[in-house]
């Protein structure tokens, strides 16, 4: 009995930990502190209860007991769902919205990290039960790839990010060569010049180019420059939300934004810090044709 208790301890215990270190608040804003830190540890816990329990109860031939792990997998796939309808609410009062792919990206994750959080439980009990010393050193190794899990490809893994000249031919504002829009109000293209900053990102491979894109990655970018850096825009100035376009020949990425911050240094980074979404990701170059056409 002892054996088994111990087990469950280091199970849950390093199940909720992992959680704990999962659970990042920045500047996306979500989840928010403390209530949304509430909700998400006490899923948490009960998925790391879950995982750590399906050992004792194999062992104790207590068969039934495992149909909870089930149970539990349905329920888990019910947080996606609310988290998707709670980034979606709160995506009505964005000035620059994350967008539904972005949306869906952030719900995926929470779905998935309560599942982890079950396997290295799991792993943690399991090892534990045989070995203390080992199960000490399993539930290491296990928060460290929980948080090797936390990281992925970002923009600069996939692209160039450098800075580009804003100028105007007529009433048009293009960054280099890429045309953006018409701005025809002389107030509105003084702001645009004074303010305003441009950046080009260039995909290194097609691969890269068919990522950037995709508009929901363009949506994301957008989103996330104008909350690190703040936008010069208000609910009546759509003239100054952060527009990205792309040049058809070439696909690269023009970035236009007038920013509270003017820090180009700060824009770049930030740029080259936005996650590359998964619903985004497309591979030509792994087909036949997609090789053939890069050639």
């Amino acid at each position: 009995m002892e054996r088994y208790l111990l087990a469950v301890i280091f199970g849950v215990g390093f199940g909720l930990a992992s959680r704990y270190l999962m659970l990042r608040s920045d500047y996306r804003q979500y989840p928010a502190y403390p209530h949304g830190y509430v909700t998400h540890l006490s899923l948490g816990l009960i998925a790391a209860v879950l995982g750590a329990l399906a050992v004792p109860a194999l062992l104790e031939k207590e068969f039934t007991a495992v149909t909870f792990l089930s149970l539990a997998a349905t329920q888990f796939r019910d947080i996606r769902e609310m988290e998707r309808k709670t980034l979606a609410n709160l995506d009505l009062s964005n000035l620059v919205p994350r967008g539904p792919d972005y949306i869906e990206g952030i719900a995926r994750v929470f779905e998935a990290r309560n599942y982890l959080v079950m396997l290295i439980a799991l792993v943690v009990s399991t090892v534990t039960y045989y070995a203390l010393l080992w199960g000490l050193a399993a539930g290491a190794a296990a928060l460290a790839v929980a948080l090797g899990l936390m990281g992925g490809q970002v923009i600069e893994d996939i692209a160039t990010v450098r800075p580009a000249e804003i100028r105007f031919e007529g009433p048009n504002v293009f960054v280099e060569d890429i045309h953006f829009m018409n701005l025809a109000r002389e107030e509105v293209q003084r702001t645009v010049l004074e303010r305003g900053l441009g950046v080009i990102i260039e995909p290194h491979h097609d691969d890269a180019r068919s990522i950037l894109g995709n508009n929901g990655q363009r949506m994301a970018i957008a989103h996330d420059v104008a909350v690190q850096l703040g936008i010069y825009k208000d609910v009546d100035t759509a003239e100054f939300t952060p527009i990205l376009r792309r040049d058809l020949d070439t696909g690269r990425i023009g970035l236009l934004i007038v920013p509270l911050e003017r820090d180009m240094d700060c824009l770049l980074t930030a740029v080259r810090r936005v996650p590359v979404l998964e619903s985004s990701v497309s591979r030509p170059l792994q087909s036949r044709a997609g090789r053939g056409a890069a050639d």
